[in-house]
Formats: structure tokens, sequence, C-alpha cells
């Protein structure tokens, strides 16, 4: 439950729960010099960089915010939909976001969230910074930014030979010296969709399942002939996504055929067929939520998925 609209029969639980607001963030990053979403000590990342512009701000408050994220992505992945929340002592939301001297009630300036959002820009830096906050709200009841999600979408750039090469794209797209075949590439990419065990394009990690419901894969080509993958699922696991991408690369190519990549999935192990494409064509581009109403259920429903699987049983 949302720790800010959660009550209890005892009173001093309910008073701790009403003095806490869940705030969501809707955030977009230039991954290019970042080493990856998560904190890590003495490297520069996403959260590392937002929470110390939250740390700064709230200082007076005595309070050190922590964000939970939709998506963890990886070194040099980008984000336009990225989505993160935080709990914080309403109180100091108060103080923090409150509107200049001057401002009226019902002026947009004086929205507590757009305030925070314009002093957050400030401490992050100039308006063409590699991080942007581009609101901040307070939740819905039972919001989990990480729990609640439904589905994860992503998309992948690649300029073929067939494409035109913008030196200003170039940070979000990967350059390929040969033609793709795009027609057999979204072939194949439809042999994949569905709930399956993707244990072929996951790097594997410790006590982590890597069963998912890949709910949609296609592959087109932009007015200036760039290749786009478009991928949407439940969740996805580490390098999930670049691996798909290897995979249909290898049937533009011609090196697979177009029901290989769901034979090699079946197969369940990783498999040196294809490679993993660079991080820097990958866009996190928009995080799903079901209506307010059911996000408390869809979180206790992630959170018991993922604890079944810690004991032993894919849930």
């Amino acid at each position: 439950m949302n720790e800010a609209t959660t009550t209890t029969g005892v009173d001093g639980d309910a008073d701790a729960a009403a003095s806490v607001v869940r705030l969501r963030l809707d955030l977009a990053y230039d991954g290019t010099a970042f080493a990856g979403w998560s904190r890590q000590p003495g490297l520069r990342t996403v959260q590392g960089t937002i929470e110390q512009a939250l740390e700064t701000l709230f200082r007076r408050e005595g309070v050190a915010p922590r964000l939970v994220v939709a998506g963890r992505t990886d070194a040099g992945v980008h984000a336009t939909g990225q989505v993160a929340h935080l709990d914080v002592d309403r109180a100091a939301f108060r103080a923090v976001a409150r509107p200049r001297r001057g401002v009226a009630e019902s002026d947009p300036h004086a929205d507590p969230g757009a305030v925070l959002v314009r002093r957050l820009r400030g401490v992050l830096g100039a308006a063409d910074d590699d991080v942007v906050v581009r609101s901040v709200r307070p939740s819905p009841e039972g919001f989990d930014a990480r729990f609640s999600a439904v589905w994860r979408r992503y998309e992948y750039r690649i300029a073929d030979a067939d494409a035109e090469h913008d030196p200003l794209q170039r940070h979000r797209t990967v350059w390929y010296p040969r033609e793709l075949d795009a027609e057999a590439m979204d072939v194949a990419a439809q042999t994949l969709v569905g709930l399956g065990d993707f244990a072929a394009f996951c790097k594997p990690r410790e006590g982590a399942t890597t069963i998912r419901t890949l709910q949609s894969f296609r592959w087109r080509r932009a007015a200036d002939g760039v290749l786009v993958a478009s991928l949407q699922a439940d969740a996805f696991c580490h390098s999930m996504v670049r691996a798909l991408v290897g995979s249909g690369v290898a049937v533009g190519e011609g090196r697979l055929g177009v029901e290989q990549p769901g034979e090699l999935m079946h197969a369940r192990t990783r498999t040196s067929a294809f490679k993993v494409l660079p991080a820097k064509g990958l866009t996190l581009t928009e995080v799903g939520y079901p209506p307010e109403e059911d996000l408390a259920a869809r979180a206790e429903q992630t959170r018991a998925r993922r604890e079944l699987h810690v004991d032993g049983v894919v849930g």
C-alpha cells in the first residue's frame, strides 16, 4: 500500500502514514555519460545524480529522499518515459515546494509539484543537461513505480547501409555497415511474442527468473530509413532487449532464418548465434500502469510473484 495513505487501527501508525506523501517523478535522460540507473559508489549514475539534487533541496528539512524506479536501465541506455517514486515527509515537501512570495494560489506556478520541478532543474544544471525531471506530483493510493507497472516499452534504433546517418542522432542510434531485411526481421520478431522463458536472451542473475511475457515486438523503417524496433513486456530481464534486437539483426543479415530466434528461445540456453547489441541504441520510452483503483492490487501481485520465485517457485 502507499505509505502516504495507509491507515491502521493504531493512532500513532495512522498519524505517521498521513505525514508522508508519495511523489511520482517522470524522467528523461541521455544515458551516454551515466554508469546506469542504480546508485554506485564513485560512479555517476542517474539515481545518484537525482538523489543528490533532492538531498540538496531537502537538506534543511533533515530529509535524504531515496528513489524507487520502474526500470533500472543499464549503462548507456537512455529514457524518455522513465518513472520513479519517493516518499517524503509532507511538511518537508510543503517547505521545499512553497511558491515564491507574490505568486497567487491559483497560478499554475504555485503548484507544489511544478515548484519542485523548477528547483530540481536549477540544482541539476542548465537546460541542456543530460537528465531532466519532467514532472512531480503526488501519486494515487497504492502506487508503486516498480511493482504497480504492467508493462515497459523500449525502442532500439539502427542505421544500416540503406539509412540516413545523421550525426545529431549518433548518441542514440547504432550505425550498422550492412543492409538489413526489415521485413524478415519483423516476421522473426512475431515468433517470440507471448509468455515464455527468455533464458537464451538474458544475462543470468542469481535468484532472478527469466520468464517474461513479451507483449509486442515489431520492426519498422522510419522516414529517414532508420530501423526501429519497438518492444513491450511486463518486464525485461538483464540485457534481454539488446539480445532480442541482436537476434533480429542476425535474421536481417541472413545469418539466421526467420524461425530460428523462436527455436533458440525454446532451447533456453545462452547462445553465440547472435550478438548483444550496444546500449546506446536503446531507449525506455514509456511505462504503463493500471487504473488507479487497481494500483495496490497490481503491486501486491507483483511482489508475491517475486517472493515465490525467491523460494524456488516461479509464479
